[in-house]
């Protein structure tokens, strides 16, 4: 294993020699290669088709966002350099860096942005859809110059630097043949390395499941990156991954597990920690036109019962060791000031669990195991790469146990995040049950998270077969609503009827926890991560200490 890690930091520096850096210069403060470790791997490098966080990490440093965050979560110039809006907040005017390239000479202009944007706004409802929300109302997106980005809405938009911090800008000149006619092959142009880039690095390399390497981009516009290079090594376990760093084969890690964090400390790693930003949960498939094989789980009394056989506390103490919170709230707790306070997790407690399904007519079995619509409640739940790979295959088997005492059996299915992904989509697949996964959005803002709920996502991020008009009004309400505080109300509404209706059962909020080695400094992280899809700023800054 350690002759592996030290071909991939010799293949990290060959790319950055490569890029017309020499060693010296490699290993001096302005220069060198930062080496993360990730438990996460690429799902796509094609944004239209990714849905797993770590893709849009990278897509962060490769392609230009117009607006960016900041470590006090504040909006900042990006490929933007200032914005305006009219008084009715219905049209945006953004400027952007002049004489701006792209890593192949060719100039990087607004037409860019304004091609992007109407792009995923013109195919939203096919290709583009995994983008929709970001282009909600959206009217029409023009380029008037090189440096001028107009962006005229239906209504007023109230969180629109939000939704434009998320999406990438694309090389107009890459991708525009394959917009045609009707954009299907916008999901299968596979964008493999190396990628023309926009921002301040280019990814020169990926091998799926393995590494990604990454060296500056000398026609980046904005403050050059300190590092000459990085490189991203993709671990199956948290073991090896740790070990890796304490061995200094890697100079940081995006996710500690909680089991590991005494250990670095007390090894003089930097451990940052900061409150949970996702969350994980159950997704139980709800939904009456596609659920075929177990319709007893859209019965809203079952999935009270489950909700009420979930031992929170339990999982934090035990998979987490108490660095994270019970969940109750679809939104995070570390998402800005957004999550509803007013609501707690729900209680642990099989007696009443018991007495909800006895209620609904599920009787058990002479094995013990409950009958609904004369067959078990025996469910297959698929557990993700994501989930079985650390602390949530713990949790699960605390789930798992106290649901046998309900008298419902799971039945573990292990997949890879993308074949789970796809056999997790309610309208795909008639015989999906159930899932164990997290959802992360937004640091700053909850849309993301409560787009994830919408009709519109179904098949596209909504794995829980939920669909609903008042959910979809009241998001199109929060959307509108310029006012902060009747947002809020809104959003705290939003929150209380996912509470209500269990569209998912929100399990815990985990600590968004990572390390680095003492010899770098200025890796200042970005809503609890200095390898952000918010923001390009860690990067930018982190530099060899001394």
């Amino acid at each position: 294993m350690r002759n592996r890690f030290r071909r991939v930091a010799a293949a990290l520096l060959a790319v950055v020699l490569a890029a017309g850096c020499s060693q010296a210069e490699s290993e001096t403060a302005d220069g060198g290669v930062f080496r993360f470790g990730a438990n996460q791997p690429i799902d796509s490098l094609n944004p239209f088709v990714s849905v797993v966080s770590m893709s849009f990490a990278v897509f962060e440093q490769i392609y230009p966002t117009l607006v960016q965050l900041d470590p006090h979560d504040k909006y900042v110039p990006e490929f933007a350099t200032d914005w305006s809006t009219s008084a009715d907040g219905q049209t945006w005017t953004f400027h952007t860096h002049p004489g701006a390239t792209w890593s192949d000479g060719t100039p990087l202009t607004a037409e860019d942005v304004a091609w992007t944007l109407s792009t995923i706004a013109k195919f939203q409802d096919g290709p583009t859809a995994g983008l929709a929300n970001y282009v909600v109302n959206l009217d029409s997106a023009t380029a008037p110059d090189a440096n001028t980005v107009v962006l005229h809405y239906a209504s007023p938009v109230s969180n629109v630097l939000s939704r434009l911090m998320s999406v990438p800008i694309l090389p107009r000149h890459i991708w525009e043949k394959y917009a045609e006619g009707d954009g299907a092959a916008l999901t299968t142009f596979p964008n493999t390395a190396p990628i023309v880039s926009g921002g301040p690095f280019v990814l020169v390399k990926h091998q799926p499941k393995q590494v990604a390497l990454f060296k500056r981009n000398p026609a980046y516009y904005g403050p050059k990156p300190h590092i000459a290079g990085f490189g991203i090594q993709f671990f199956s376990t948290d073991d090896a991954m740790i070990t890796a760093l304490k061995s200094h084969q890697l100079d940081a890690v995006q996710s500690v597990p909680a089991t590991s964090v005494g250990n670095l400390e007390s090894s003089g790693f930097a451990v940052l920690s900061s409150p949970g930003m996702r969350f994980d949960s159950i997704t139980v498939n709800a939904n009456p036109e596609q659920q075929a094989a177990h319709r007893e789980l859209t019965n809203p009394l079952l999935r009270e019962a489950l909700d009420h056989a979930v031992n929170r506390a339990e999982i934090v103490k035990t998979s987490l060791l108490g660095h994270g919170k019970p969940g109750g709230s679809v939104i995070a707790p570390g998402t800005a000031d957004w999550a509803d306070r007013s609501i707690t997790p729900p209680s642990f407690d099989l007696d009443l669990a018991n007495r909800l399904l006895d209620q609904a007519g599920y009787r058990r079995g002479p094995d013990g195991v409950r009958i609904a619509d004369g067959h078990p409640m025996v469910y297959p739940i698929i557990l993700p790469a994501d989930t079985y790979g650390g602390a949530g295959l713990r949790s699960f088997q605390i789930i798992r146990g106290d649901f046998a005492r309900i008298g419902i059996r799971l039945e573990p299915r292990l997949l890879d995040n993308a074949a789970a992904n796809d056999a997790a989509m309610a309208n795909k697949s008639r015989d999906f049950a159930m899932t164990m996964w997290g959802w992360s959005g937004g640091t700053s803002d909850p849309d993301d998270t409560l787009n994830y709920l919408t009709c519109a996502s179904q098949g596209i991020l909504n794995d829980t077969g939920y669909c609903s008009k008042e959910w979809d009004g009241l998001y199109s309400e929060q959307g509108e609503a310029m006012n902060p505080a009747d947002r809020h109300d809104v959003v705290n509404r939003m929150q209380q009827l996912a509470a209500r209706e269990r569209p998912l059962l929100v399990l815990d909020y985990p600590d968004a926890i990572e390390a680095h080695s003492p010899s770098w400094t200025g890796l200042t992280p970005v809503g609890g991560a200095s390898f952000s899809s918010e923001s390009k700023l860690p990067l930018l800054s982190v530099r060899k200490a001394g």
